[in-house]
Order: C-alpha cells, then structure tokens, then sequence
C-alpha cells in the first residue's frame, strides 16, 4: 500500500484510474506533462507495481516507439536501458526442416527505421513511468486495493470505494479512467465485453542471458561474420530484430532484454492444442521438434518465468463516454501480439483518452467522443483480417511477404503518419481520415481473402519453395518505400495530411494491383502478365477474388496484345526470386533496395 493512502481517503480527484500497468502508467505520464497540477489516483490490486513476474508485450514498433519517446519524453531511458529494435524479420525453414540459422528462408527490412523502435523491458520501463509519475505531488498510487466500487454519475462527480489492508477509501473524481487490463473492470459490469473472431494462444517464457539466433549454426565465428550474403543481410545484429520463426497457423517470437531473451509461440489453438505447450518445459520441447535450430541452445537455458493464454483476443462495444469515463489497453480491446500493435493502440487510445479527459466543455466533449469512438473502432478492426481471415500465410514465405507489403504500407500511412503529426485529435481532419480509412476497409479485406486463395491454391498443389535459402527486403516493393517517405513529412497540417492520404490512397491501389498482377503471373505461369498494361489495367482493387479460370480468360483477352508502356512506376522484378533455382538467387536484388529506405518496423 502507498504510504499516501491515508491522505487519498474522502478527496476529489481530476481522474481515477483502476490499473498500474503499462496503459495506465503511460496515459498519467502523458496527462501529467500536459497539466502537472492534475490531481491523479490510481488503485491497483496487487502489491507490488510493476510486479517482478515477466511483463510480455516487449516488442515497440513505430508508433509505440515515438510515444514512449517523444510524447512522453522519455527517450533518454529508453536508448539507456532498453535495445533499440532491428525492425521485424521472418523465417521460413526449407522442406523438411534445418538445424541452423543460415538454412532459413528470411524476410526483412535491411535499413534501421527513421523513427526508433525498441525491445521494451516492461517491467524497467514500467517502473521508470511510475517513478517520474511520482515527482508530481498530484499523483498517487494506492497499491492492494480490492472490491473497487464505482458509481459512475451522468452528470457532476463520480463516487468511488475500495478495501485496503489499512482500512476502506473512498472518493470521488471528474473522470474514470479503466486501465486495469484483462481485469476489464467497466467492460464486464456495463456489460460492454465483446468476443473477438481471432482464436489464438500463446505460451511464452523468460530464459536467462542473450539467445543470438546467428549462433545457432554449423558455421564458425569467422564464418558467421563473412558470410557472402552479407549483401543482403547487413551487419546490423540480427538478434537486435524482432525474430519470428514461422507455420502454417504459428509463429515462435524471439527478443533480445538485457540479460535475458524473450521467447514465445503464438498459435491457432485448432492447429496446436494448448495442453501440448502449456508448461515451459512442454513449450521448450515442443520448439525443438518443431524448429530444430533450437534444440542447439534452449533445453540448456536457465528458465526464469514461463507464462500462457489459451486465449488473449478480445473487443468492447464502447470505449469514450461524454459522461466522462474511458478504457484504454487491454481493458478494452487486443487483437494479436505479432506487428506489436498492443503498444500502437495504447498510445492512440490514450492520445484520445487525454485530450477528452483535457476537454472542460461538454458539447465539446460529446463531439470529439463520437469522432473518438468511431476512430477507436476503426484502428482496432482494421488488425482483425491479419489474424482471423489470413493467419494461415504464415506458412508461406510468398504469400507472406505479400501481405506484409500490404500492411506495412497501410501502417506507414494511415498510423504512422497521422500519428507523428498529432492529427488523432485534430477535429478537422478527422471526419476526412474516418472517411478515407473507412473506403480503404473493403480492399483490406479483400486482399487478405485473395492472399489465402492463392495460398491455398499453392498448397492444394504442392508447391515447394525454391531450393535454399531465399531473402527478401520488403523495401524492394517500391510502393511501400513511397509509404515510408510519410515518416520524413512532419508538421503537416489537415489539408495537406488529407493530400498525403489521397497519394497513399493511389500508392495502394496500385500495390493492390501489383499483388493481383504477380499472383495471376504465378497461377498461369506466364512471368509476361506482371509487364502486361492491359492485364494490370483491368484489375480493379476494390473487388478482388482469386479466381484462377477468371485470371486465364482476362490473360487470353490482352496475351497478343502489343505490351505497351510498363504499368509500374519501377519495374516489379523483385517477386521474381520465389520462381527461381537458389543459385540464381543471390544476384537478383535490383538496384533500388539498396536505396536508403526510410522504414522499418
């Protein structure tokens, strides 16, 4: 219990927040630099905040990353005590499997990000959000409080109580504000907890002292460090990425923290029952059948916490009230640890959360929570095709990378850019943003129903990958460095973000054409249908289907066509490698992935 908590007993509050965990911490932070006056209680049910079991959730990407750092300012901790993150990268094993590092398949983005990102050790960076929370007298933490009530007014205070071992407290606060993760305190008693399509698991564990993927290999350490393929790896350590080993329906995580890795397998629970990885012992075990590479280093790790869910995905029906209360992190929504966006839609709900919770005007405030909400509602389902309607890809490095190319592409402009510019709370670029984002759903969803057309198309055929290793940079896919540049536009205003956005707008429909036009290439085996202007003219990105038959009579219709000028800004011959003997491989990277791309993730 806080040494405070005597003075807390009977007080009026600016904001009450249930839960001290990372949302609830980070959202005081950001309330507290805005108006350090604020008087600020958090109640939280546990002991001891941060708590010493593992904290998962390590990986930042850029949205994450630039909250943490610039918006919260704590950009000096974070580059102190915390790695800086080497983007994501992916790894497919060949036919039959590989002991070593240097047998994978891999994909990736060679260039660190222009906005940092960081391997986040919750639990340090936790605690250094609650120790300068508490250089504000205005804040307070009272830690063991349990049977919290609220009673929550239209109108005026909302009143509140809760058992301590020292007896009850009780008060009474402008704002609520529920952060108490899967706790979900006002979901559950307004009865606002929603399922979620997505069914996935997850078992994760701690282990003492650095795991570097590059070390579990046949190779010698001078091998190791010249590699020929260097070319296209770089020398940036690998173990700095975010490491995902890849299947049908699974991937296994792998980040670095100081003094200790993060490992941890995330799966569909209709293709991996739970109880045959619900044990660190069982997890471990079932890694080193699955991917060999592992069985080298994992059995002889010290393990220091081991922890799952059998299922983690859930929704809210409201998340903003004009009577003055919210929810932000896990206590309202979760899709899916991988691409990180945990982090992503606590610093974009918190962002919303703080500036309604800034907001002293109610017709004003009944404004922007409708604008808030629909916002909250859009990120969050804009997530849920990866993981319910294309996990599947994952067991295909092609099919995969398409989508990847995809989504980042979308995360550049439509997160990433908005984010960096503050424009989440500007109330005139908002109703043009939910408009455009709510256009762009429909080609969402439909490429990922494509991409699993295709993959399963693939699979029905027993496609095999090419011989040996195959490396890609997704920044090869010109559209997704155009993107990118989004990161290098700051301190643009609403019209000129609502131009931006239209240009992003033309980048993905033709990178929804681009994809369209590469997987018709691989169904009818005829490379000369990517080059095709009249092919690649006739697709419409807003209404995809993989239809192999319909793919062969548009192909017929325009094959004797003259080819006519390319319909690509850069010629597309990156996809190329996936159809390609391994020899050929290493020399087929085009001249622009070298460019200095601007992203990462």
């Amino acid at each position: 219990m806080d040494e405070t908590q005597q003075q807390s007993q009977g007080e009026d509050y600016d904001v009450l927040m249930v839960g001290a965990g990372l949302a609830g911490l980070t959202l005081a932070r950001q309330l507290l630099l805005k108006r350090p006056e604020m008087r600020i209680l958090m109640l939280d049910r546990r002991a001891v905040v941060p708590p010493l079991e593992q904290k998962v959730g390590e990986a930042t990407v850029q949205v994450s990353g630039y909250y943490y750092a610039r918006v919260l300012e704590l950009e000096e901790h974070l580059l102190r005590h915390h790695y800086m993150k080497y983007n994501l990268r992916f790894y497919w094993q060949p036919p039959g499997g590989t002991d070593c590092w240097e047998g994978h398949s891999q994909s990736y983005i060679r260039n660190l990000s222009n906005i940092v990102t960081y391997q986040l050790d919750r639990n340090a960076f936790e605690e250094e959000v609650l120790r300068v929370n508490r250089e504000h007298p205005s804040f307070r933490l009272v830690t063991e409080a349990t049977s919290i009530e609220l009673e929550l007014a239209e109108v005026g205070l909302h009143g509140f109580r809760a058992v301590t071992p020292d007896g009850p407290i009780a008060g009474r606060a402008r704002w609520v504000a529920d952060t108490s993760g899967r706790g979900r305190l006002l979901a559950k008693r307004r009865g606002l907890a929603r399922k979620s399509p997505i069914r996935h698991a997850s078992s994760f564990l701690w282990v003492e002292g650095l795991l570097d993927p590059e070390k579990l290999t046949h190779l010698d350490a001078p091998g190791i460090r010249k590699r020929k393929d260097r070319h296209h790896l770089g020398h940036v350590p690998t173990f700095l990425a975010t490491n995902h080993f890849c299947g049908e329906g699974y991937w296994f995580w792998e980040i670095p923290l100081h003094g200790k890795t993060s490992l941890g397998l995330v799966f569909d629970v209709e293709r991996v029952p739970w109880k045959e990885v619900n044990t660190a012992a069982k997890l471990i075990d079932w890694v080193c059948r699955n991917l060999p590479m592992f069985a080298r280093d994992l059995p002889q790790r010290k393990v220091i916490h081991h922890s799952g869910l059998a299922d983690f995905a859930h929704d809210c029906g409201q998340t903003f009230s004009a009577a003055r209360w919210s929810m932000t992190g896990e206590a309202c929504r979760f899709t899916d640890p991988l691409y990180s966006p945990g982090g992503d839609l606590i610093s974009i709900y918190n962002t919303l959360a703080a500036d309604a919770i800034l907001t002293a005007d109610g017709e004003e405030l009944e404004r922007k929570v409708r604008l808030y909400e629909s916002l909250a509602r859009a990120v969050y389902e804009a997530y849920v095709p990866s993981y319910a309607v294309s996990q599947d890809l994952l067991g295909d490095q092609e099919a995969y990378t398409l989508r990847y190319i995809w989504e980042l592409t979308v995360y550049f402009a439509y997160f990433v850019f908005p984010f960096i510019n503050d424009l989440f709370t500007d109330q005139t670029f908002l109703p043009g943003y939910l408009r455009r984002f709510a256009q762009l759903g429909p080609m969402n969803h439909g490429i990922h129903t494509f991409l699993m057309g295709f993959y399963n198309w693939k699979k029905e055929r027993g496609m095999l990958p090419p011989q040996g290793p195959v490396y890609f940079d997704f920044t090869e896919a010109w559209q997704l460095r155009a993107a990118a540049d989004c990161f290098y536009q700051q301190g643009a205003g609403s019209g000129e973000a609502r131009r931006v956005l239209d240009a992003q707008n033309g980048n993905l429909e033709e990178l929804a054409r681009w994809i369209a036009a590469h997987v018709a290439a691989v169904v009818l085996d005829e490379p000369r249908v990517v080059g095709s202007a009249e092919f690649v003219r006739g697709l419409d990105p807003w209404q995809l289907v993989f239809d192999p038959a319909e793919m062969a009579a548009r192909w017929q219709a325009c094959a004797d066509l003259p080819a006519g000028e390319s319909p690509w800004r850069i010629e597309p011959a990156c996809m190329a490698r996936f159809r390609r003997p391994a020899d050929e491989v290493v020399d087929l990277e085009p001249e622009e992935a070298v460019e200095a791309a601007a992203g990462g993730r």
